[in-house]
């Protein structure tokens, strides 16, 4: 469901932004445990994207998958962030760039073993079929990725959403209410009735889903950038993947 665009001011502080994951290893550019902790929360929001890249690229599937786990053991490592220039800002386009010149110069066919030291960090099952759901056929690498990536970042938020709701003891009402986060124009009347409530009491709640709907998205993509300001247009990019 493409989400809503009209997205409020951002609320996050420069305080609490240097603690965001990509601020973190940026600061300490690899070095200690938060850092290593980030990029592993980053880099697990970021394997379907760039799998997607790979499989566009031309590569089988466990190609693909052999690929994106060497990859990410080799970024874990910490090889990959020696050049990182802080001013470059955006997690997204690091990754991929990396990953560009990780294909281009760095992978050997020949040693096609044990990647990510044997370890498989996501099953290749999965990964292949999330690819497989999404109407790849048109598109370049580089769009490939922007659009799984975009995917997955709403995929993150309304999980996150559905959690909120959960906790409150509302896991019906988000089963009912998320449409509304779609832009259509969804029944208030027949919800309502359909969730045994009055009509503003539903507004209310939809209102809430929203509200923190946006919030979520923000710092969502917070977490990606090193600067406040590339929020909106972080956000812009994201929108226009998914229209």
């Amino acid at each position: 469901m493409p989400p809503e665009e009209n997205l409020s001011e951002s609320t996050v502080s420069d305080g609490w932004f240097r603690t965001t994951h990509w601020s973190v290893v940026l600061s300490a550019r690899g070095d200690g445990a938060a850092s290593n902790a980030a990029l592993a929360r980053l880099c697990k929001a970021y394997w379907h994207p760039l799998y997607a890249f790979v499989r566009r690229s031309g590569y089988k599937p466990e190609d693909a998958q052999d690929l994106t786990q060497e990859f990410f053991a080799r970024l874990l490592e910490k090889d990959y962030l020696k050049g990182v220039v802080p001013e470059k800002g955006k997690f997204r386009s690091f990754l991929l760039m990396a990953l560009k010149r990780f294909l281009a110069n760095e992978w050997d066919q020949a040693n096609r073993l044990k990647r990510g030291g044997g370890q498989q960090l996501i099953s290749l099952q999965d990964t292949e079929n999330r690819y497989l759901a999404e109407p790849l056929d048109e598109l370049s690498p580089d769009i490939a990725f922007d659009r799984k990536w975009a995917t997955t970042v709403l995929e993150h938020v309304m999980r996150k959403l559905q959690d909120d709701f959960g906790r409150a003891g509302k896991t019906d009402v988000f089963g009912r209410i998320k449409v509304f986060l779609s832009g259509d124009k969804e029944s208030y009347a027949e919800i309502s009735q359909a969730l045994g409530m009055t009509e503003a009491t539903l507004r209310v709640n939809v209102h809430r889903l929203r509200q923190r709907y946006r919030e979520l998205l923000r710092l969502e993509i917070a977490n990606t950038v090193d600067n406040p300001e590339h929020i909106d247009e972080e956000l812009r990019y994201l929108f226009s993947h998914l229209s």
